[in-house]
């Protein structure tokens, strides 16, 4: 241990084979193992954020900090047998592993090799299978280490990590990780390097015999220890689990601590009651969530998770609905057929993707056999590590809470670890047909400033109107959608009534058969319902609008549709004017095997 401070926060210790270590608090055992080139100090943001409620143990990696050199030809079995050899020393007979890049693969061999000494194990900015490419550039690093230490290579680390040049709120902790580099002994770090950069693929096949719970967490922007590579881990441990941290990169143990130390908390901390969805979810907002469902028509998504290789996969489907919000969960199903099945079927984890009213391209090629459907879209690892697909009505990224055989299909449910969702318009299949029923309100607002825009809005069963000083009713219009500071206009009429009102989708739209030409535009939408009833606000059963005194005609008429669609639970679209018209058909185009998930 290099860091001579340490002393002020950790008490500091070494074991019978020259093992250096830091300890500090009380607890459940948690043992750090850090990364090549670091030491036991790095672990300090950790060390003093959970040493209130852990007993945590930090050790020098051998060839780092104060411990004793590795082999010349170390293999991961060395540095593993170094942490038993301290739980021994300390008397732990059990300990939770959190290992950060080699320091993670230090704690699969652990686990693996000894899982009843090993309660979880948390495996930060893990490398697994490297791509060709990367692996090559890794190997070179190695083949140039000669045991006489490298300024320029450390520095050259120091940008990949943290950003060239560094930003200013990561000069901290890129001038810490500089400095534990800096202080590194040179040949401890080459052979330690050399095995680094060789032992990317040493638990591939023996990962699916992890008895132990697993958290595989990188940063969305960690090249070399990339999101994909955490999510294929994930997927192989019987026990897996793989969380991306947005804009992260590989030291956001040390760039972003609170962050990172919450997640390591929460899943060391795991019960069976949270397991099984007893109690809401930490940080949960059930409202947000229940809204971001409420984004899908009924509809069409592109469903997503990371390959055994750590290759994006993807199918379209419709079969989508929600679950539960208490525990969250949704549900998607998929063919036995479709290609993809055994992917799905064993994945840890997948990410729903609503897609939007422009994304109908997308729909098809994920619907098809095509060999690269991603070269087609641009996406993001979720937090899972699933794809999620940019532009996305809402996006819900889950683990796989349970798989279920029902007839020719799979349902699988998902337990949703994160969503998000937007104001844009769905994309929905129905009768063989792609719908897109929104009228975009760019193109409204384009519209001549004389057309009369109006909302139906719904809320539980009861519509929103407006009562007049004479008795008649009215529902919420104005001169076109304009905005809330536009009094005239409609979103100007719900902001002075103080009405939160979300519109939908275009219900009917007509224009006068008379001389004085004007259209009309009319939206379905949802309200909340406002604190109090004054300022002529009239919530009205939704049975009970036949029976009000509504002067306009056209818009009778468009509500006795209204009430037999919503009892129906059938809507089209009204085209004509306010004497006569048609609810006019979809456009076909065809969606393939959407409904089903037949392809992949």
């Amino acid at each position: 241990m290099t860091d001579a401070s340490a002393s002020a926060w950790a008490r500091q210790g070494k074991a019978p084979d020259g093992t250096s270590f830091i300890r500090a608090g009380a607890g459940t055992p948690v043992l750090f193992i850090h990364g090549v080139g670091m030491n036991a100090a790095i672990w300090q943001p950790q060390i003093e954020r959970m040493a209130d409620r852990f007993d945590v143990i930090a050790i020098d990696m051998l060839g780092h900090g104060q411990s004793p050199l590795p082999p010349r030809h170390p293999q991961l079995a060395d540095y593993a047998d170094q942490a038993i050899r301290v739980l021994d020393h300390l008397g732990l007979d059990q300990a939770s592993i959190v290992g950060h890049s080699m320091g993670a693969l230090v704690a699969q061999e652990l686990a693996l090799r000894a899982p009843e000494r090993v309660r979880r194990i948390v495996s930060l900015n893990a490398v697994f299978r490297r791509p060709p490419d990367l692996a090559e550039a890794v190997r070179e690093r190695a083949a140039a280490l000669d045991g006489r230490g490298d300024a320029a290579g450390a520095a050259q680390t120091i940008a990949r990590w943290f950003g060239d040049p560094v930003p200013a709120e990561l000069e901290t902790a890129a001038r810490t990780t500089a400095s534990a580099l800096s202080a590194v002994d040179p040949e401890g770090y080459a052979r330690t390097y050399r095995l680094f950069a060789r032992a990317d693929g040493d638990h591939a096949e023996r990962l699916p015999t992890l008895a132990v719970p697993a958290l595989f967490m990188t940063g969305s922007e960690d090249r070399n220890s990339s999101p994909a590579m955490s999510a294929a881990m994930a997927r192989l441990a019987p026990h897996g689990r793989c969380t991306v941290l947005p804009g992260e990169k590989h030291m956001m143990a040390v760039a972003a601590p609170d962050l990172t130390t919450r997640h390591i908390v929460d899943f060391l901390e795991e019960g069976e009651a949270g397991r099984q969805g007893n109690g809401s979810e930490t940080g949960f907002d059930s409202g947000e969530f229940r809204r971001a469902l409420g984004s899908f028509l009924t509809g069409v998504t592109i469903v997503t998770t990371i390959g055994p290789e750590g290759e994006p996969r993807g199918f379209t489907a419709n079969s989508f609905t929600s679950v539960s919000l208490d525990p969250p969960l949704v549900l998607v199903c998929i063919a036995h057929k479709a290609l993809g099945h055994p992917i799905f079927a064993t994945a840890k984890s997948f990410a729903i993707n609503v897609l939007n009213e422009d994304q109908k391209a997308a729909s098809g090629i994920f619907a098809s056999k095509a060999t690269d459907k991603f070269a087609a879209v641009a996406w993001q690892p979720g937090r899972t590590g699933s794809p999620v697909l940019d532009g996305s009505v809402a996006s819900f990224d889950c683990d796989l809470e349970r798989l279920i055989d029902a007839g020719d299909h799979s349902i699988l449910i998902g337990r949703v670890r994160n969503f998000a969702h937007n104001a844009a318009q769905p994309l929905g299949y129905c009768r063989g047909a792609y719908v897109t029923p929104g009228l975009s309100q760019e193109a409204l607002a384009a519209a001549q400033p004389g057309t009369d825009v109006g909302a139906v809005l719904e809320n539980g069963g009861r519509v929103l109107f407006l009562e007049t000083a004479d008795g008649f009713y009215d529902l919420p219009r104005g001169r076109g959608l304009g905005s809330p500071s536009d009094g005239k206009s409609l979103k100007g009429l719900l902001a002075a009534k103080a009405i939160e009102a979300q519109l939908g989708f275009l219900f009917a739209v007509w224009d006068d058969a008379g001389n004085v030409a004007r259209t009309h535009v009319y939206y379905r939408g949802t309200f909340d319902v406002p604190a109090s009833s004054d300022r002529g606000i009239r919530l009205i059963d939704i049975d009970a609008i036949e029976e009000l005194k509504i002067a306009d005609p056209a818009v009778r008429s468009m509500l006795a549709r209204y009430i037999r669609e919503c009892r129906e639970d059938a809507f089209g679209v009204y085209v004509g004017n306010e004497v006569e018209g048609e609810v006019r058909p979809l456009a076909q185009t065809a969606l393939s095997a959407a409904n089903t998930g037949d392809q992949e």
